[in-house]
């Protein structure tokens, strides 16, 4: 059964001190759709909707962040519970693909692809993140067999335990520098279960390793792939999706079980293992393969 996602309300954020709204100076396509796909739809997972849906409040590396549309003409607005100038900086990283929207998708076959034309046109405005990549692995690292609500509760109990404080109540995910001082008892008294095990051996294998993530980074994509399934609880999926939203690996192609369902209905291809659907995804959609994963990966979970 999946687990109630808790709602932050206007109080429990009060006592955090806001910088006011301000509008981020990036071309968008954002309406309420598309902006909730963008930030809750498996991306990532420390973004949470305040009571009213209006208003999603976020953190990423070391910034905690409140976001809303305007009605006319809907820009994108923010505010910053840290220093709003660099968090403004790093918004624009994040969401940097809002600005080239248009051009990354008349790069798909949507022409000669209707099942891809269909899901592009059932939630436009979905753009993929640039995350940090060291946080983006210890996500994905923890969803193994968890949806989405479950995944953002474990990142937000290691937060709490171990990351630093950002602000009265919000809390950065712990770096791996910090979970590699953590025990494996206390990762699973943070309810990981299993995960307990691989976050703590892939913190200790990076603390021997310094600049290893890095150089994994801005490796060829094939190259840093193939490096992350090294680490324990890394398969192809978790390396892929770590790559796609936390690289910009946009050729990066992860198969999960609501792809390998499209791939099957869809496109015909019942009872293709992962390998070679990621392989059909690639040479199929290019080489921004990973933006139509994404969108297909959405439209499916709505039943598009």
């Amino acid at each position: 059964m999946t687990a109630a996602v808790p709602r932050l309300t206007q109080s429990s954020a009060a006592a955090v001190r806001w910088s006011p709204w301000a509008a981020l100076d990036l071309p968008h396509r954002f309406d309420a759709a598309s902006l909730r796909e963008t930030l809750d739809g498996g991306q990532a997972f420390r973004w949470r909707p305040l009571e009213d849906g209006a208003v999603w409040q976020g953190v990423f590396g070391q910034h905690a962040v409140q976001l809303r549309l305007t009605e006319t003409p809907r820009p994108l607005e923010f505010r910053a519970a840290t220093e709003p100038a660099a968090a403004a900086h790093a918004l624009r990283h994040y969401l940097a693909m809002a600005a080239t929207l248009d051009n990354a998708l008349a790069r798909l076959p949507l022409g000669s692809d209707s099942v891809l034309a269909q899901a592009v046109a059932a939630c436009p405005g979905l753009i993929l993140l640039r995350q940090p990549f060291a946080e983006t692995l210890l996500g994905f690292i923890l969803s193994s067999t968890k949806q989405i609500p479950q995944i953002r509760q474990l990142c937000d109990t290691l937060a709490a335990r171990f990351g630093a404080e950002l602000a009265p109540g919000i809390h950065a995910l712990p770096t791996w520098e910090r979970l590699a001082a953590v025990g494996e008892r206390e990762l699973r008294g943070c309810a990981l279960g299993f995960r307990a095990r691989y976050v703590h051996e892939t913190a200790h294998f990076l603390a021997v390793r310094p600049g290893w993530l890095a150089r994994v980074e801005t490796a060829p994509y094939a190259e840093a792939k193939a490096a992350l399934c090294e680490l324990p609880g890394v398969g192809e999926k978790v390396a892929d999706c770590t790559l796609l939203f936390g690289a910009g690996r946009l050729e990066a192609f992860p198969v999960d079980v609501w792809i390998l369902r499209v791939l099957a209905e869809r496109y015909g291809l019942e009872g293709w293992r992962p390998a070679p659907l990621a392989q059909f995804g690639r040479a199929h959609f290019g080489p921004l393969a990973g933006l139509a994963q994404q969108y297909l990966f959405a439209a499916a979970r709505r039943g598009r």
